[in-house]
């Protein structure tokens, strides 16, 4: 049961062209994007810096997203990744990987681009609610309603913000749901996948363990470019050690549904874990319930794997816990209805968009929390999806919300599948997602009225490529 509340709150008089909320991966790249463009930019943060799951959820490094061996993700994300390398938070492997980063540099990046680009950054801030001009949506217009402002909230209280154009890059398409955008979440029974707490690992002796690891049978490169993994039934050759620590009460069985690690750019001696899983029925990031109990759950899944660390991990006896990641990593939850609804067939018959606004070629990869589909990642099949050059498009119709009229929405929260949303929803095409939403707004505020719709596909794409976007 719901109640109304009526709250004061105060309207900011200064008014800008393009409102973001959630300067993660897709908002800050978008809040790039649209201030380059010469809009008026202001991004909303709840945190104390940008980057979202890259930064504060410490998701490193970036998933490669490749077709015939060449990025697909260009754009800010090459600049982005150049600005990185030269300060020594980025590095590039014998294989021409350029996606290994360090969270802490890379909050310190995004803010200069953004900054450097003519925006502005509101941190410690949540987005309460939007308003709407016309509250009540007409089922047959798709572009029934429209938000005027966010009232949001900070240390100043309760606030009304206006623009012309608004993103909702909050990964979780809150704005979107209040705003009365329609959405599906979760796969047909409701479930999500699985969260993870990531945490870092210090004081390693990395070519100790690198060695260790490659007697195990997992080769490394070097220490400087380091992963290795347990997954049950997954022929990891870790996995006797995994039995192992169960069997001497180290470790409990779901320890083992998934275990990874990374090394890190510009921070010796540390690890990067991306794990562990929590608790299959904690799948919810949208349920604040969900949430916290994943932060305690991670948290003492994390102390058992120290302890298995340091006493099964040659190079890791006086290993210590870096960091405990402040952000639950979340891979999905809510996802519009858009315009265009990406399928998993879209995915698999490498279908292509007159309004594309990003190639992608990474795989189907449902984390999935029920009981005998623990992890579904798939790369070999018949379909024209798993050639070796292949590569689907996303369209700029996917991130065009039905009901409203000046939002968009970016990133993990696009219209797709429950499938597709696995595929694409990786942090380089929320990059690529992000570029584009930040030019389609900057574009609609200055000669729509703030109309997304009628920014033309086309044009945009054309825009893109002459930002360095592969599209």
């Amino acid at each position: 049961m719901t109640f109304p509340l009526s709250l004061p709150y105060t309207h900011l008089p200064r008014r800008w062209d393009v409102l973001i909320a959630g300067g993660g991966t897709a908002g800050a790249i978008a809040g790039i994007a649209a201030a380059r463009e010469g809009a008026k930019v202001l991004v909303l943060e709840a945190q104390g810096s940008l980057g979202g799951t890259g930064t504060n959820a410490w998701v490193t490094p970036l998933m490669k997203n490749v077709s015939a061996g060449v990025n697909l993700n260009r754009g800010l994300t090459d600049q982005l990744k150049a600005r990185l390398l030269s300060r020594g938070d980025g590095a590039h492997d014998k294989g021409g990987n350029d996606n290994w980063f360090n969270p802490e540099g890379l909050k310190y990046v995004l803010e200069r681009m953004l900054i450097e680009a003519g925006g502005e950054v509101l941190y410690h801030t949540n987005v309460v609610a939007p308003i709407l001009d016309e509250p009540s949506l007409d089922e047959h217009r798709l572009d029934a309603g429209r938000i005027t402002s966010l009232v949001i909230h900070n240390k100043g209280g309760l606030q009304a913000i206006s623009a012309d154009t608004f993103i909702d890059a909050t990964g979780d398409a809150d704005v979107a749901a209040a705003a009365g955008v329609p959405f599906h979440a979760g796969d047909e029974d409701g479930l999500h996948q699985a969260m993870s707490l990531r945490f870092s690992l210090a004081g390693v002796d990395l070519e100790k363990l690198c060695a260790f690891l490659t007697q195990h049978g997992q080769w490394q490169e070097s220490p400087r470019f380091m992963h290795f993994w347990m997954v049950w039934n997954k022929k990891s050759s870790l996995e006797p050690l995994f039995q192992q620590a169960i069997s001497d009460g180290v470790l409990e069985e779901r320890d083992g549904d998934y275990f990874q690690a990374f090394s890190v750019p510009g921070r010796a001696g540390e690890l990067s874990f991306n794990c562990p899983r929590i608790r299959a029925d904690l799948n919810d990031g949208a349920n604040p319930w969900h949430l916290s109990a994943a932060q305690t759950d991670g948290r003492e899944s994390i102390e058992r794997l120290i302890n298995f660390c340091r006493l099964y991990l040659a190079g890791c006896e006086n290993a210590y816990l870096g960091t405990y990641a402040p952000m639950v990593g979340v891979r999905e939850t809510r996802r519009i209805v858009g315009d265009y609804t990406l399928t998993l067939t879209d995915i698999l018959e490498c279908r292509k968009f007159e309004d594309s606004i990003c190639k992608n070629h990474y795989p189907v990869d449902i984390h999935s929390v029920k009981g005998g589909a623990k992890l579904l990642h798939e790369r070999e099949g018949t379909a024209p999806y798993f050639a070796a050059d292949a590569y689907h498009e996303i369209p700029y119709r996917a991130i065009v919300p039905q009901g409203i009229s000046n939002l968009l929405v970016p990133g993990r929260s696009a219209s797709s599948s429950f499938e597709a949303q696995s595929s694409i929803r990786v942090q380089q095409n929320c990059h690529s997602m992000g570029e584009a939403a930040g030019v389609a707004a900057a574009w609609a505020a200055r000669d729509y009225g703030g109309e997304v719709r009628r920014v033309g596909g086309a044009a945009l794409r054309e825009r893109l490529r002459e930002w360095g976007a592969n599209v």
